[in-house]
């Protein structure tokens, strides 16, 4: 079930999006402001985000400009004015993945949902075999090797460093890993993602002190870097 991020400040349109996506099964977050959208954008696990333009506090192009300077690459679908092309280049400068004109019908904006999110599956690379440093992982027998030793890596450790190598050079928050390998149904704590990249690093990395892989963003997560 895909999860899609409506940042739209008007009432009306943002119940209507979120009753439509619900309906054709997607799961559907909310925010009426654009600093809201952006911090949901850090902490959350999002597959999709449908950004209007005009929004209080920060406006779509500057979260979208945001999104893109701090790396997230979550799919961005604008929401701009009838008429104002310059809006529409402008958020493709910027980032945007594609745009939709108000008024938009929403069975053109759930083929465009569609697409984008095909698009983006057909580009996230599934791993079976992974080398970097003096580290050869598979992810098919749950195997992990560091300079020809053996090293025991729990399954859950080896769900978090495939979705940061998946997502290598992107800054993957605590809410994000707890999503994509916990899972909405079970209720591990932020505490429980740190405790595995202590783990990930003390079994892969040189020095676990000073790590070269997987790196701690302070305040919002972490990267992995080959």
């Amino acid at each position: 079930m895909p999860t899609l991020l409506v940042v739209e400040d008007d009432t009306a349109i943002a119940k209507g999006l979120a009753h439509n996506l619900e309906f054709e099964g997607y799961h559907v977050l909310s925010a009426r402001d654009g600093e809201t959208g952006l911090r949901l954008s850090r902490e959350r696990s999002v597959d999709l985000m449908i950004l209007d333009i005009m929004l209080p506090r920060m406006n779509g192009f500057d979260v979208c400009r945001t999104m893109r300077a701090e790396g997230i690459r979550t799919p961005i679908i604008m929401l701009t004015a009838k008429g104002q092309e310059i809006d529409r280049v402008l958020g493709l400068e910027l980032g945007a993945d594609d745009y939709v004109t108000k008024p938009f019908s929403i069975r053109e904006l759930l083929a465009r949902i569609k697409a984008v999110l095909r698009r983006t599956i057909e580009h996230i690379p599934d791993l079976d075999c992974v080398h970097f440093g003096e580290v050869i992982l598979d992810f098919k027998k749950f195997e992990a090797r560091v300079r020809g030793r053996e090293v025991h890596l729990p399954p859950k450790s080896f769900g978090m460093i495939k979705h940061l190598i998946q997502n290598e050079g992107r800054v993957v928050s605590r809410s994000e890993l707890l999503d994509r390998v916990w899972g909405y149904d079970t209720f591990p704590t932020t505490r429980t993602v740190d405790n595995h990249v202590a783990e990930l690093r003390a079994g892969l990395e040189a020095d676990p002190a000073h790590p070269e892989h997987i790196l701690t963003v302070h305040g919002v997560g972490y990267k992995f870097v080959s």
